[in-house]
């Protein structure tokens, strides 16, 4: 019997279950061994997932993460342009049964977007397809990335984007995002952000280019669109990533840009140094204009 028949079915009569301890910070929480097992770790456990994403747990730290953010079974939860579907391949097995996952991803009717685009739709899509006993029915939601708009006002629980912020800050286009994540989620809903990590002071142009981003810079967008911060986790830094390589942020894993010399070097720092900041859309909220 394939593994996650055991796992998530013998945990659909508590949804709730499957939530990480959302009253205690990432750096609070306990290793599997001194807790029984969350719905997040017994996901991550799927056959489902490959070798090679197993290996990311480690610089992605998904249980800390999903917990600090305080996702729930139950939620109806927006992933900003899963791309590979890392993330993807978790949360939709986790809201399966009890909630809704939304995979928002780049509108394939528009032309002239980068081939990475619809590639990564495609793979997507694909993945989805394959195994509806794991996934459930995702919707796949597109949404023009000049006009970003991620669905009906007030109807998600939480919004997260992993390693996306960077992107929309060298087209200049961070503003237009943080405010379609504000008007889709409900009030009290969250913003979950994770993104790699400029030294504090770090100018506008040297993050386009690196695509490290300072904490001051995500939580301006944030603000000016209408959230509040509730806290920061350390969860996702990595001491060891000094942010400065002559090919940015792609200097490291995943991407590994660099010349091959080098390469023992940049595996032993592993993935970038991030920043992983909870905001909150006011339950009496007045986005900005």
């Amino acid at each position: 019997m394939r593994l996650q028949t055991t796992l998530l079915a013998a945990l659909l009569a508590s949804p709730l279950a499957f939530a990480g301890d959302t009253n205690s910070t990432a750096a609070d929480a306990k290793p599997a061994s001194e807790s029984a097992p969350t719905g997040i770790e017994m996901v991550l456990a799927g056959d489902w997932r490959s070798d090679e994403d197993r290996q990311r747990d480690q610089y992605r730290h998904p249980v800390q993460t999903l917990s600090f953010f305080g996702i729930k079974a139950d939620d109806t939860v927006v992933e900003i342009t899963p791309g590979g579907g890392w993330y993807a391949e978790i949360l939709a097995p986790l809201l399966r049964d009890h909630g809704h996952y939304v995979a928002a991803v780049w509108d394939d009717r528009i032309e002239g977007q980068p081939a990475y685009r619809y590639k990564l739709n495609a793979a997507l899509r694909e993945r989805f397809a394959s195994d509806e006993a794991v996934y459930g029915k995702p919707d796949v939601r597109v949404f023009d990335p000049k006009a970003p708009d991620f669905g009906p006002s007030d109807s998600a629980d939480a919004v997260l984007t992993f390693r996306n912020a960077h992107n929309w800050v060298a087209d200049d286009t961070g503003a237009a995002y943080f405010k379609a994540f504000f008007n889709v989620l409900k009030p009290g809903g969250t913003l979950g952000v994770v993104d790699h990590r400029a030294k504090p002071g770090t100018n506008l142009e040297t993050m386009k280019k690196s695509g490290y981003l300072t904490e001051a810079l995500v939580i301006g967008l944030a603000t000016e669109a209408g959230f509040e911060l509730v806290s920061r986790s350390e969860a996702n830094a990595n001491p060891k990533d000094d942010t400065d390589h002559p090919n940015g942020v792609w200097t490291l894993p995943p991407s590994m840009r660099h010349d091959e010399a080098d390469h023992e070097k940049y595996r032993a720092i592993g993935e970038s140094d991030r920043m992983t900041l909870r905001f909150v859309k006011p339950k009496k909220a007045v986005p900005a204009h």
